[in-house]
């Protein structure tokens, strides 16, 4: 089959500890302090077999994360980007959707011709954070597109009880083409659900929310927040599509954080009142979470969805006398979060497809990858069925 292959070189940084494991797996838990010079390329690669308790899904709809994008971008030195758990080579792609093909002995509840999307984190069910709830801190973890191959391909492998079923956005749409677009959001619509519902512990209707950055990540912050009855709904981001995009999405106003203070614009349009929930979806925690201390209604919330490898200065007294709280959030997993985004899909609480701003066919990934480097587009979806569509600039697809 064709996928998309990326490697690097191991390297790793002088001063960085490189542990037992990280050279008995070579797996890096810090991929930036690891890999350098990466290459995407479009290879033949074998066809993957289902075993026993996996299916095989012909992949329809691939989206590029912000994950992806920062393993093609390096810094000076050309170490990726990306400060997360990595394996090279590998197939990246991990928030997609598709057809069951086949399916192994021990499978159940899944068929050839099921129409599904999968979760990134592949849990193991059996060590002690699994075990206690928290799977996606499992100390076994493996990722799809990250340690594992990924969904930038034709086919795909994964457990069966990593998938469910999208019939239902299938009906809500009445256009199966469609509901592949939106089952392909909700992996990362679940990132941001996982943040603000179960880690943050959510938010009262009527409340404030602040959220900074509008990636795919951000704009399923906004969708989810106005679904749930945000009383305001601020949104921060330097690009201009973006920002027209977040207004599109929910948002009652779209800033450049560039052209503002925006602690004083919380402040100024929550009537001195602060945000009761503000949102990193930036990864610039150096620069956004100053901006949300001063913001902080009482009792307010942060949470931390964006990821940077950075340490952030925060005056803690701000979150004793304001009784505020700091929350990371990582992964999707658990706590019924993928059901429940697939049902609010279902129930046209949002309509996450309208972020697509670009499509390509899987031979053209690799361009896929280096547009969204520009970042104009809100999302871009890679679909292997597809052989040629005309492009529309994100500015103009924005507006549409």
């Amino acid at each position: 089959m064709k996928a998309v292959v990326v490697e690097a070189k191991w390297d790793p940084r002088p001063d960085y500890p490189l542990s037992d494991w990280e050279r008995e797996t070579g797996k890096a838990i810090t991929g930036s302090s690891i890999w350098r010079q990466p290459r995407f390329s479009i290879q033949e690669v074998p066809d993957p077999t289902p075993g026993p308790d996996e299916v095989v899904i012909r992949v329809k709809a691939c989206g590029v994360c912000g994950s992806d994008l920062h393993f093609y971008e390096t810094d000076p030195e050309g170490y990726i980007l990306y400060p997360g758990l990595v394996k090279f080579p590998v197939i990246p792609g991990h928030e997609f959707s598709g057809e069951v093909v086949a399916v192994g002995k021990e499978v159940r509840d899944l068929r050839p011709g099921d129409m599904v999307t999968s979760e990134e984190m592949l849990w193991c069910g059996v060590c002690m954070p699994c075990r206690s709830g928290f799977f996606n801190h499992c100390t076994n973890l493996e990722e799809l597109g990250f340690t594992v191959p990924g969904a930038m391909a034709e086919y795909v492998a994964v457990k069966a009880k990593y998938c469910w079923k999208i019939n239902a956005i299938a009906e809500r749409y009445g256009d199966v083409d469609k509901a592949y677009e939106a089952g392909s959001l909700v992996e990362p619509t679940s990132v941001a659900y996982n943040g603000i519902f179960v880690r943050a512990g959510g938010f009262r209707p009527g409340a404030y929310v602040a959220v900074f950055g509008a990636g795919p990540i951000g704009l399923a912050a906004i969708a989810l927040s106005r679904a749930a009855g945000a009383g305001k709904v601020i949104a921060f981001d330097v690009s201009a599509p973006r920002r027209e995009m977040a207004r599109r999405m929910g948002a009652d106003i779209a800033l450049d954080p560039r052209e503002v203070a925006p602690s004083e614009a919380v402040r100024e349009l929550t009537r001195g009142e602060g945000a009761d929930l503000f949102v990193e979806a930036a990864g610039a925690p150096t620069r956004t979470l100053p901006e949300m201390e001063k913001a902080l209604a009482i009792n307010g919330r942060i949470v931390v969805i964006g990821r940077a490898a950075e340490r952030v200065p925060l005056y803690l007294e701000t979150l004793q006398v304001r009784r505020g709280q700091i929350f990371g959030s990582q992964g999707h997993s658990g706590d019924a979060i993928f059901p429940s985004v697939i049902r609010m899909m279902a129930a046209g609480l949002i309509d996450m497809t309208r972020i697509i701003t670009a499509r390509y066919p899987l031979d053209r990934a690799v361009e896929a990858v280096e547009r969204l480097s520009r970042r104009l587009d809100a999302k871009i979806t890679i679909k292997p069925d597809l052989r040629e569509v005309p492009q529309v600039e994100p500015a103009a697809a924005t507006v549409a």
